[in-house]
C-alpha cells in the first residue's frame, strides 16, 4: 500500500476543512489527506440558497480556503474521489476506482445526501435535487427573469429557494404536504404569517399537497399533484430533506442510528475513527440528549473539535451551535431544541415582525428563535444551559 497518512479526512465540506485547521493547531507535521466526492475545494453551503442569489456574494467568495492554504499546511487533496469501503480493522479506505489508502486517524465528515422522490418521472434529466454548488450553478444558469419554477418542499431549503427565485422575478409555485411553511419549527401563528407574506409576494402555494408525477412537454416540465393540479414550468427544484451519509461507516462496522454514533469526544464505536458534521449523532451536553444537527455552525465547530481530538486534545464537544435563515425581509437565528410540537411562548412586536420565540419542555426553555433580533445568540445559549424558565 503506497498511500498511508497520519490523518485521513473523508468529506470535502465545511467539517472536513475545519478538521484540517484543528489538526494543525496541535500537529504541524503529521501527514493529512482530505478527500471529497465533489471536484470543488471545500466551500460554504448556506450562500447556495441565500446570498449568491441576492448578489451579496460571488461564487469565488464562498470557498473556505484557496489551494495555497492546503499547500502551505501540507494537505494532500483528493477531490472528486468517492470512498467506497472502510476496513476498520486494517485501517484502510478503498475508493470507487480501486485505490487503497491507509490511515492512523480517520474522520468521517461525509455529510448528507439529498432525499429523492420515488414517483414517475422523478429521475427526469433537469429535475434538481438541490444540495451542492453544481446544483446552484445549473439552476442559476436557467433561472432567468420571467421564467416559471416549481419548488417541492416547504422546509428551510424550499422556503429559501422560493424567496431567492421570487426576488429574481421568476413565477414560482410551491408544493408541500404540510399545512404551513416550515411547520416543523415555526409555531402556527408565525407559519401562517410567513405563508401570507409569500403569497403577497406573488408565490403560488399549494399546501397540503404533493407531486405524484413529473413529465416533459417539449422544454417544460409538467408536475401533477395528488389533489389534481397540473403545473407547467421551466424549472423543477426538489428540497424535501436530506439523509445522513452512513454507507461508508456501515461498511466498517461502525454503530449507526440517526447518523454515525459518536461519544462526547466525537469518537465512533471503532478505535481511531471520528465523525463530525451533518452525519454525526452526538451528545448535546446543554440539552442532555443525543442529536444530529444539519447546520453550518455545528459543522464548522464540530469539524475543528474533531481535528483537535484526532491530534490528541481529548476535549469533550460542549459547543452549542446555532442556525439561521433569511426569508425575504424576515430573518432569524436560533439555538437549542426548536420544534413546533413543543410548547412555545412568543415575546412579539407585530408592527415590525420582531420578537423572540421560546420553546419549552416541562416549563424550561430548551430552544430560542430570535426573529429579526440580532446578536443575542450567546444570551439564548446561557438561558438554555442554565435551564431558564
Amino acid at each position: 500500500m503506497k498511500h498511508v497518512y497520519d490523518y485521513m479526512i473523508v468529506g470535502g465540506g465545511l467539517a472536513g476543512a475545519s478538521a484540517v485547521e484543528g489538526i494543525r493547531e496541535l500537529d504541524a507535521a503529521g501527514s493529512i489527506l482530505l478527500s471529497g466526492e465533489e471536484s470543488h475545494l471545500p466551500y460554504d453551503r448556506p450562500p447556495l440558497s441565500k446570498k449568491l442569489w441576492f448578489g451579496k456574494q460571488k461564487v469565488e467568495d464562498i470557498f473556505l480556503h484557496d489551494r495555497a492554504f492546503y499547500d502551505t499546511h501540507a494537505v494532500t487533496l483528493a477531490m472528486g474521489t468517492t470512498a467506497a469501503q472502510l476496513d476498520s480493522g486494517k485501517k484502510t479506505i478503498t475508493t470507487a476506482n480501486g485505490e487503497t489508502y491507509g490511515y492512523g486517524k480517520l474522520l468521517l465528515a461525509t455529510g448528507c445526501k439529498a432525499r429523492t422522490l420515488d414517483i414517475p418521472g422523478s429521475d427526469l434529466e433537469g429535475i434538481c435535487y438541490f444540495r451542492n454548488l453544481d446544483d446552484y450553478l445549473r439552476t442559476r444558469g436557467v433561472a432567468a427573469e420571467g421564467k416559471s419554477a416549481v419548488v417541492i418542499g416547504g422546509g428551510f431549503i424550499g422556503s429559501e429557494l422560493v424567496a431567492a427565485l421570487n426576488i429574481n422575478k421568476l413565477h414560482v409555485t410551491m408544493i408541500f404536504p404540510g399545512a404551513l411553511l416550515c411547520d416543523r419549527v415555526l409555531p402556527d401563528y408565525l407559519g401562517r404569517a410567513m405563508q401570507q407574506r409569500y403569497q403577497e409576494k406573488g408565490v403560488r402555494i399549494l399546501a397540503g399537497d404533493k407531486p405524484v408525477s413529473f413529465s416533459r412537454n417539449g422544454t417544460q416540465f409538467i408536475t401533477r399533484t395528488g389533489k389534481g393540479e397540473t403545473i407547467a414550468s421551466d424549472i423543477v427544484i426538489v428540497g424535501v430533506g436530506v439523509i445522513p451519509e452512513m454507507e461508508l461507516a456501515k461498511s466498517g462496522g461502525l454503530e449507526v442510528g440517526n447518523g454515525i454514533v459518536v461519544n462526547e469526544y466525537l469518537e465512533t464505536s471503532r478505535p481511531d475513527i471520528y465523525a463530525a458534521g451533518d452525519n454525526a449523532f452526538f451528545p448535546y451536553r446543554a440539552l442532555g440528549q443525543s442529536m444530529r444537527i444539519e447546520h453550518w455552525d455545528n459543522a464548522l465547530n464540530q469539524g475543528k473539535w474533531a481535528g483537535r481530538n484526532m491530534a490528541g486534545a481529548h476535549e469533550p464537544y460542549t459547543y452549542q451551535p446555532y442556525f439561521f435563515s433569511d426569508l425575504f425581509e424576515f430573518g432569524y437565528e436560533a439555538t437549542g431544541e426548536v420544534d413546533a410540537k413543543m410548547e412555545t411562548y412568543a415575546d412579539w412586536q407585530k408592527e415590525n415582525d420582531t420578537g423572540v420565540i421560546y420553546y419549552l419542555r416541562d416549563g424550561k426553555v430548551r430552544g430560542v428563535m430570535m426573529c429579526n433580533v440580532w446578536d443575542k445568540v450567546e444570551t439564548a445559549r446561557e438561558l438554555i444551559k442554565n435551564g431558564g424558565r
